[in-house]
């Protein structure tokens, strides 16, 4: 990298960590964005989408800093802002799902089938003599 280069975060950082976060913890969107461009298009569109929301919020809700939190932070503070944003990005991932474009990808990692067929071969192996 050059001494001239900048780089900029292309997501706010508490809404990329929102959407991680759900994509982690919430089997129904990990199993619709399962495919390497699922995830990619959800993601991308998750965070346009909830920072478009979260935008709107901030215009109709005045916020105060408080310490290091973000003005993120404290919109997401309010459960029921919480709900919409996450809400919404349900909805991103329900229709990434639904695009016939991306209806015939693969899905990302071993099915499981495959990992159990792994656990059967690891418990089959003798450890003492690794």
């Amino acid at each position: 990298m050059a001494k001239d280069d900048v780089w900029l975060p292309l997501v706010d950082e508490p809404i990329g960590e929102l959407v991680a976060r759900l994509q982690r913890e919430d089997p129904e969107i990990a199993g619709l964005v399962a495919s390497p461009r699922k995830q990619l298009a959800f993601r991308t569109f998750a965070y346009v989408r909830a920072g478009i929301l979260l935008g709107s919020l901030l215009v109709d809700h005045d916020v105060e800093n408080v310490g290091t939190r973000t003005w993120v932070d404290e919109l997401l503070s309010d459960p029921a802002h919480r709900a919409e944003v996450e809400a919404e990005i349900r909805a991103v991932a329900r229709e990434v799902a639904a695009d016939p474009k991306l209806a015939d990808d693969e899905p990302l990692g071993p099915d499981e089938a495959a990992r159990e067929r792994f656990r059967a071969f690891a418990r089959g192996l003798d450890v003492g003599r690794l």
